[in-house]
């Protein structure tokens, strides 16, 4: 019997994390960093998980590669959290979700997975993409790092590192899933955590500010919607194909693209909206080859 719920879910986890960057430049407003942030959200999850599934922390302990998927998962997090925060929401999702073209060159090294024709391809049209939302208008080639900044860059290192996440949960799949869940919340309470400890400790990032209702409330609420859609996730992509789910969770750019432009968080320009159409289309041109085989 059919049922949407399935689908329904894993738009569900698209749209939190496509609205995510809201709660986020929120709580940077209010004086609480990104890395603080995520190191306390995914903290209270990761103790969730361990008490709620009591074998997620064994398997987790009996497995190395899943040591790998935490600090990859971790590494991801605190980077699109950090640039979300600071950065301008179209261009860090953007940049961010090159990571199918960096999935294709990981697979080809640490895989074995000779990329296609379409592979190719996909290559060309997402790092175009990636020109055009980066380069300053009017200029050339030559000058496409000039408008990097630390967002744009941790735009890049999370959608890499999201990649690396992809290719990694490929080569644990015999692990139990909860462990691998576990994993992942370990490895974003453990980076954040150390990233802001060491931005503390350099001067960079302030001290956690004293309680208030604001960034207190946007806290516990991305606390409840990331559990709620790591489990719509995990209820989804279990049961939709694995072409559909990739589908689905592009929404996201669309979740995200639309609501910073409705709140004045950004401005939609044409080069943007190209480079944008270049990046997506790379995407899905990996979905529609994935569908085929």
């Amino acid at each position: 019997m059919y049922s949407a719920l399935p689908y329904l879910s894993l738009l569900f986890n698209a749209m939190v994390w496509g609205l995510a960057w809201w709660p986020f430049q929120t709580m940077h407003a209010q004086g609480l960093v990104a890395p603080w942030a995520t190191s306390m959200i995914y903290g209270l999850l990761a103790v969730g998980t361990a008490l709620c599934v009591r074998s997620s922390l064994p398997g987790f302990f009996s497995h190395r590669v899943l040591w790998l998927l935490a600090l990859s998962s971790g590494l991801t997090n605190v980077a699109f959290n950090m640039a979300a925060s600071t950065g301008d929401v179209v261009r860090v999702i953007l940049l961010f979700y090159l990571m199918p073209a960096w999935t294709v060159l990981l697979a080809w090294r640490f895989l074995a997975e000779r990329p296609t024709a379409a592979g190719l391809l996909r290559l060309v049209l997402a790092f175009s993409g990636m020109a055009l939302v980066i380069l300053p208008q009017g200029t050339g080639l030559s000058r496409l790092t000039a408008d990097i900044g630390l967002p744009e860059c941790l735009a890049l290192l999370g959608g890499f590192c999201f990649a690396c996440t992809n290719v990694i949960l490929r080569r644990s799949f015999h692990t139990p899933s909860m462990s691998r869940v576990l994993a992942m919340f370990i490895g974003c309470m453990s980076v954040g955590l150390i990233t802001a400890s060491t931005g503390f400790a350099t001067g960079y990032f302030p001290a956690i500010p004293a309680p208030n209702p604001v960034w207190v409330t946007c806290a516990v609420g991305m606390g409840v919607l990331v559990g709620v859609g790591s489990w719509a996730l995990q209820y989804g992509a279990a049961r939709v194909p694995t072409s559909t789910t990739s589908l689905i969770m592009l929404s996201e750019v669309l979740f995200a693209s639309s609501s910073a432009w409705l709140l004045g968080a950004t401005e939609l320009t044409p080069r943007m909206l190209m480079g944008g159409v270049l990046i997506v289309g790379a995407a899905l041109l990996g979905v529609l080859q994935g569908n085929k085989r």
